[in-house]
């Protein structure tokens, strides 16, 4: 099962949930998220010896977690300093009490300093500790707040934040002003959306998920039908191969790409969908750019087809031949490198109102050939827009899309029985039946000509050996992200080509069955 990704609302209708029915306090949940921050720095600074430690406390639950990590610490005998960035006065209820608890055990919070002072105090730590500001910010943190988020910013240290930086919005990940930038957050329960979306997930540094015990019927109560995905989720749905495997029973892929000036993105369309264990690869292609494609393949099979002459695109003959090839091909990838001339466009309207194709991946020029989509779409269809593409078929505007990018993507899955994989970062994957799926892995290193065009081929590999449309849409878009992380540990985020993830996507099947272990049913 995928973790739900919650907003900072659902989030406190959980917490409430927790404490009124499920019979544990605030103040125990305050216990057990200082806890698991307090095991998460000891495990990534080997114990913490010989180092030292500042926390700085808001007057909410955010402060009463950081309390419960400086008098831990200051208990394992590390030097903590604890600040508090609001008037003590201001701070009751739990976080009240566990203050008490910290000067009871002879540790002292004092306030944040004024000024350059704030820094300097800071600078005397080698970790910093946010726990100023959680998940209940709406808009930009007051100006005394924001002083001591500066502050943070300015020391030079490393910073774990506690649930979520300060002056992140947990609903939309928006920065009013200015918020914490983190190396490290450890949220609680739940990963919550400004945590995957920017800009809050360039702040957030390396996320660390940590349990603290909220009940499942709290969870499935309040937390809504975004999830987010996981190796463990879909480790089981990965295709494995019997011993008797042949080429034959590991699917067949036909893809239709290609014109003059991209051939690279039909090549790395059909690459990809090998790299994701496909048993063979038919690549349709116009008939005067095969023998380039034949030097640029050598595992994929290419079939030239009729073209428009001057133009060097399919041209409306190639119906026929495809119509021929589609019964052998257990999945078909369109789109990629097709260009926009309007026979080619025909073409590919014509070969979408059948309704007996195999599993689909509709891409690039594909979407633009099927303008809005009505009447080309439906079940065992997968759309893979990126933002432009996906504010032509739906007339949204770019900015309404970056600003919803879940609800739009579910409207319009809904609306045409389709898979949406909106493409972005991160990636949004919508089902028909309402649910949305946001992925974690990928980098900016991915944004290079052609990663859309392998994302298509993986996703079509996993189509040709039987994945269901939505695991394939859900696995190959994790396992896409994935080999981009793997590029871009290897050899940075700026000299990454598409081609270098192709190369990794083998790995990153490997990587994912190995450490996801026994993924659940679909929630």
């Amino acid at each position: 099962m995928f973790p739900r990704l919650v907003t900072g609302p659902e989030m406190a209708a959980i917490d409430r949930r927790t404490i009124d029915d499920g019979g544990i306090s605030a103040l125990e949940l305050m216990e057990r998220a200082g806890t698991r921050v307090v095991e998460t720095l000891q495990e990534r600074w080997g114990g913490l010896e010989g180092m030292r430690v500042a926390v700085v406390c808001g007057k909410g639950n955010n402060g009463g977690d950081g309390l419960v990590v400086a008098r831990l610490l200051a208990n394992a005998g590390i030097a903590v300093d604890s600040f508090f960035g609001v008037d003590r006065a201001a701070i009751d209820g739990a976080a009240a009490h566990l203050l008490e608890r910290l000067e009871r055990v002879g540790g002292r919070a004092a306030p944040v300093p004024e000024g350059f002072a704030a820094v300097e105090a800071l600078r005397r730590s080698d970790i910093v500790v946010d726990a100023l500001l959680g998940t209940g910010l709406r808009g930009a943190p007051r100006e005394a707040q924001g002083r001591v988020i500066q502050a943070i910013n300015d020391c030079a240290r490393p910073v774990v934040a506690v649930d979520l930086p300060s002056g992140v919005d947990a609903t939309t990940g928006d920065v009013h002003g200015i918020a914490v930038r983190a190396s490290l957050t450890v949220t609680f329960g739940l990963a919550k959306v400004g945590h995957l979306f920017p800009p809050g997930r360039g702040y957030c540094g390396l996320l660390e998920l940590a349990d603290i015990g909220f009940p499942e019927t709290a969870i499935e109560a309040f937390g809504g039908t975004t999830f987010l995905l996981t190796a463990a989720g879909i480790a089981d749905r990965i295709p494995r191969r019997q011993t008797d495997a042949h080429k034959g029973t590991c699917g067949s892929v036909l893809v239709v790409a290609g014109s003059v000036g991209m051939t690279g993105a039909a090549t790395l369309a059909a690459k990809a969908a090998l790299h994701a264990g496909a048993g063979r690869v038919t690549l349709g292609a116009p008939v005067s750019l095969n023998d380039i494609l034949e030097v640029k393949l050598t595992e994929v099979m290419t079939r030239p087809l009729p073209e428009v002459r001057r133009r060097r695109c399919l041209s409306l003959r190639a119906l026929g031949d495809l119509f021929a090839m589609l019964p052998a091909a257990n999945a078909l990838a369109i789109g990629p490198g097709l260009g926009r001339y309007r026979e080619t466009v025909d073409l590919v309207r014509r070969l979408l109102t059948r309704d007996d194709l195999p599993p689909t991946v509709i891409d690039a020029d594909a979407l633009y050939a099927i303008g809005d989509g009505e009447g080309f779409l439906g079940a065992g269809r997968i759309v893979t827009p990126h933002a432009g593409e996906f504010s032509r078929l739906t007339g949204c505007s770019r900015d309404v899309i970056a600003a919803e990018p879940v609800p739009r993507a579910v409207e319009f899955a809904v609306h045409h029985g389709v898979i949406v994989v909106l493409k972005g970062g991160p990636t949004v994957i919508a089902a028909p039946d309402g649910r949305a799926f946001v992925n974690p892995t990928g980098n900016a290193g991915m944004a290079t000509a052609g990663s859309g065009d392998v994302l298509t081929g993986i996703i079509s590999g996993l189509l040709a050996q039987g994945c269901e449309p939505l695991w394939a849409a859900l696995s190959g878009v994790y396992l896409h992200g994935l080999a981009g992380d793997r590029a871009r540990d290897e050899l940075g985020e700026w000299g990454m080509l598409a081609g270098d993830l192709s190369a990794r996507v083998a790995g990153a099947f490997v990587e994912t069955v190995g450490e996801g272990g026994r993924g659940g049913p679909l929630p």
